[in-house]
């Protein structure tokens, strides 16, 4: 085992003493190429190529002498620290930091980043890399070969974004670009590069600065990747219907909400759905924009998708109000479900047995929907089954009342019907 491993991140910038006084030491080192060709590399150590953290990590274990691993950036921050530290390899760990890649991209962007989401993107992690793009105002995306700035711009496609490209950040070749996410995908970008994803009440970033106004955290706030008064601070969930109203809809004399639209509903679809951070929902047949508003408060990705132009307009003037980011696309589903990214869970507001098939057709983990009758209700039922679904069913009544004179003002009573993935459940 190594007798000694220190992991020295590197910015760009001339090594500390610290730093030099470990390399001076080493017997071994390994990191990239450009790590390998530094003049503070002693000429007679033995050199490894940083290709899989892990090959290196067994190599470094089973070295007799002073091992030194050079990383970009901060070594401790999505970095090679972790692997060196996992308990199959034994290595005890000595870190010199650096400023991390992501504060120096902010840095040159001229922009706080305590309210920004950051994620890596590599192969498996590109979709839910860009599902947080979706839904956050400010992102930094940490990017790999193959899941870098175009490909983040594909997959977009459809929502508005500006991309803040930093490549070789800390080398003589360091670039930072500006420019819509539309036009990411019509360039080659350099590794490594980092790029910073603002949209929506983020606002813009100037392309002479890039000072912009700094997101919604400008003013300040207490916790770190998000800014406690955005979304705007609302307690709870599964509000009532009137919560998602306003002007004439906010009337009382207005009519009930459908059935849909029953708040005690949506709070049992919401707890099957299960929506979380890097997820895709599909809310089809958004209405008022309660449930696909109350999802993208989970920190989901969220397409509200509706055949009527008045509920996407509520529905955009619903997360407008809430603070929070979705798309809505108008047309009627099955059909316009073909050109949508796919999704990780599904809420079906109507449409019946045709678009739950369709949607099952594309595998989401879950869908859940409802149904007026117990005939309706089976018929949904038979096309979970038959798409692969383990399927749920329950009867949910409530009974609204004035508390005033304590009596009866609504009445509900629905069939909520859940789908789960069979296969994809069992292997989670």
């Amino acid at each position: 085992m190594a007798d000694r491993v220190t992991v020295i991140g590197w910015d760009g910038s001339p090594l500390t003493a610290a730093a030099r006084s470990a390399l001076a030491a080493a017997t071994l080192v390994a990191g990239a190429g450009h790590h390998l060709a530094l003049p503070e590399v002693p000429p007679g150590a033995e050199r490894i190529r940083l290709g899989s953290v892990e090959l290196a990590a067994r190599r470094i274990a089973g070295h007799r002498g002073t091992a030194v691993v050079l990383a970009d950036g901060d070594p401790g921050f999505f970095g090679v620290v972790r692997t060196l530290r996992a308990p199959q390899h034994g290595l005890e760990v000595e870190v010199v930091p650096a400023v991390s890649s992501v504060a120096t991209a902010f840095a040159r962007a001229g922009m706080p980043w305590d309210d920004a989401q950051i994620v890596v993107a590599h192969s498996r992690t590109l979709r839910r890399a860009v599902n947080v793009c979706r839904a956050h105002p400010k992102v930094a995306v940490l990017t790999s070969p193959g899941a870098g700035p175009a490909e983040l711009a594909l997959l977009l496609e459809g929502v508005h974004r500006t991309f803040v490209i930093c490549e070789e950040l800390g080398t003589e070749r360091e670039q930072v670009t500006v420019l819509t996410s539309d036009k990411a995908a019509d360039h080659a970008w350099r590794d490594p590069n980092v790029v910073i994803v603002i949209g929506g009440s983020a606002g813009p970033v100037s392309a002479a600065g890039l000072g912009g106004p700094g997101g919604p955290g400008a003013g300040g706030g207490w916790i770190g990747g998000r800014d406690p008064g955005y979304p705007p601070a609302v307690r709870g969930w599964a509000l009532p219907a009137s919560a998602y109203a306003d002007g004439e809809a906010a009337r009382p004399d207005r009519t009930p909400a459908g059935e849909g639209e029953w708040a005690g509903l949506r709070a049992a679809q919401l707890a099957r759905l299960g929506p979380r951070t890097g997820d895709l929902v599909w809310d089809i047949g958004s209405g008022s924009g309660a449930l696909a508003v109350e999802a993208a408060r989970f920190g989901a990705a969220v397409i509200a998708v509706d055949a009527d132009p008045d509920a996407c307009d509520r529905t955009t003037a619903a997360a407008r109000r809430f603070g929070v980011q979705l798309q809505v696309v108008h047309g009627r589903a099955p059909y316009v479900l073909e050109n949508l990214p796919e999704p990780d869970v599904v809420r079906i507001g109507g449409g019946g047995v045709p678009v739950v098939s369709a949607c099952a057709d594309r595998r989401p983990e879950r869908i859940v929907t409802h149904a007026s009758t117990r005939d309706e209700a089976e018929a949904i039922g038979r096309a979970l089954t038959e798409g692969g679904y383990a399927v749920e069913c329950a009867l949910l009544q409530s009974v609204e009342l004035d508390t005033h004179a304590w009596s009866e003002r609504d009445r509900s009573v629905v069939f909520l019907l859940s789908g789960v993935q069979e296969r994809r459940e069992a292997s989670r």
